[in-house]
């Protein structure tokens, strides 16, 4: 269930485009190696200023043991940028697992396992939640060929650099969409997302590929946002 943060996982500046709307849902399918393993749900709410960011994972099958996940991410939205102010991590068998972040002190607060830990705030903080949203609302320069952020969770905080690898048209059990494609490599581990123009850059296909040949693919299955006023 660990690789599963990977996955869940705008660049209005490669191509101008509105913000995700007000609210939006997206569900999708998780599998391993071509074989279904969980049901995912995103979902998306900001406004005045504030933003919400819940997903939960449900294995499906033999998986459906594992019991669910949950991950939640809160913060502001303000000329600064996107900054959050608490995310949490709920699985079976963890305590209580969260990253809290004091933008006037300049200090992330980790609890993991019961340990609680202090870390000095670096530039351009995130979650593994609200980087998405940054993505959107404050996008890179059109001639930026990456991005990285500095990325927190209970556990640590860590670089993620994403390259920009252009415009794909992809097709989804959700509808067909245009999409920036990001990759991300780490190790031993590949992971590709696409994000929607027409979704304000919100993900709708990841996929991990692994040495050893194995991999991990989330696609979007249904898409619920309300209509452009």
């Amino acid at each position: 269930m660990r690789r599963w943060s990977w996955l869940l996982i705008s660049f209005a500046g490669l191509a101008q485009g509105a913000p995700p709307p007000p609210r939006i849902e997206v569900a999708y399918e998780l599998s391993r190696n071509g074989s279904i393993v969980a049901d995912v749900v995103e979902t998306l709410q900001h406004g005045d200023g504030r933003y919400e960011i819940t997903e939960t994972s449900k294995g499906r099958g033999l998986f459906s043991v594992l019991g669910g996940m949950k991950r939640v991410s809160r913060g502001v939205i303000d000329a600064k940028g996107v900054r959050p102010l608490e995310y949490i991590d709920e699985r079976p068998g963890w305590s209580e697992a969260r990253a809290s972040f004091d933008w006037k002190a300049q200090v992330i607060t980790l609890l993991h396992k019961k340990e609680q830990r202090t870390v000095p705030m670096p530039p351009d903080a995130q979650d593994q939640l609200s980087f998405v949203l940054a993505f959107s609302l404050f996008p890179p320069k059109a001639s930026a060929s990456a991005v990285t952020y500095n990325v927190a969770d209970s556990r640590g905080l860590a670089q993620w650099l994403y390259q920009i690898e252009g415009k794909e048209r992809i097709k989804t059990p959700a509808g067909e969409f245009n999409a920036v494609k990001l990759v991300r490599t780490k190790d031993t581990q590949r992971a590709e997302l696409w994000l929607a123009d027409e979704l304000g850059k919100f993900p709708v296909q990841a996929r991990v590929r692994y040495r050893d040949g194995s991999r991990l693919e989330q696609v979007a299955v249904r898409v619920s946002a309300p209509p452009p006023q």
